[in-house]
């Protein structure tokens, strides 16, 4: 644990300055491999896990998006906390050690998750960038926030698509009616309508922006609300 909570303290260094940021995604790249391989699997599984894999996705992806940026300062210091908050839980979670049962030992469950948390992670940049569109009424944060969320959308569909081949290949069927799979479709139709409202020329601005960052709201329930409130094939 001492390794995740050096890359926690880089994420909050990584406030004032960039580099530490970046160090903070090394160090978490690190132990996500280095668990990966004394696990013998896609280290993926169990809230612990999860977070760590989040944190770390949004710290990556921030990257291409902050050379787009001709002010990153806030932009970085967004997404910082963003990491250091997702990776403060984790700290105290369980590490999930045990071995998979026969129905996640699968590619299709592994690509569903992957794919699942990058869109997530992309969710979460779009959603620091709708906060600094409000704050700065800089027309380039609304752009790069759809085209963050137009990321997401299509990674997160195809996780759905995976997704509904491994409950086939698991249950004998692609939909169980679980809260899980319910929200996860509101959160993709939520997505839907973001992407068809920019369409709208009066609803483009603040209004979109505010649409994106509630979109992030959205996937904190569906990742984190639903697991732990809620029983479900996709619980902790």
């Amino acid at each position: 644990m001492l390794i995740l909570a050096c890359s926690f303290v880089f994420y909050l260094a990584g406030l004032f300055k960039r580099p530490f940021l970046y160090m903070g995604l090394v160090i978490q790249v690190a132990y996500i491999i280095s668990r990966g391989v004394e696990l013998g699997r896609l280290p993926l599984v169990g809230p612990h896990d999860t977070l760590v894999f989040l944190a770390a996705s949004l710290a990556a992806f921030s990257i291409p998006f902050a050379f787009s940026l001709k002010e990153r300062r806030r932009f970085h210091s967004g997404i910082a906390i963003a990491a250091a908050l997702f990776s403060a839980p984790a700290l105290i979670s369980k590490q999930h050690n045990a071995p998979l049962p026969p129905v996640l030992r699968t590619l299709w469950f592994e690509s569903h998750v992957v794919l699942a948390f990058l869109s997530y992670a992309l969710f979460g940049i779009a959603a620091v960038l709708g906060y600094l569109y409000l704050r700065e009424r800089d027309s380039a944060y609304e752009g790069m926030q759809y085209r963050s969320i137009l990321t997401g959308y299509c990674l997160f569909s195809l996780s759905m698509i995976f997704g509904g081949i491994w409950a086939y290949l698991a249950w004998g069927t692609y939909w169980l009616w679980t809260p899980k799979e319910l929200w996860t479709t509101i959160l993709w139709i939520f997505y839907s309508f973001y992407l068809h409202a920019r369409l709208r020329q009066w609803w483009t601005g603040r209004a979109l922006a505010i649409t994106g960052i509630a979109g992030f709201a959205v996937v904190l329930f569906t990742y984190l609300g639903v697991s732990l409130l809620m029983k479900s094939s996709h619980s902790f």
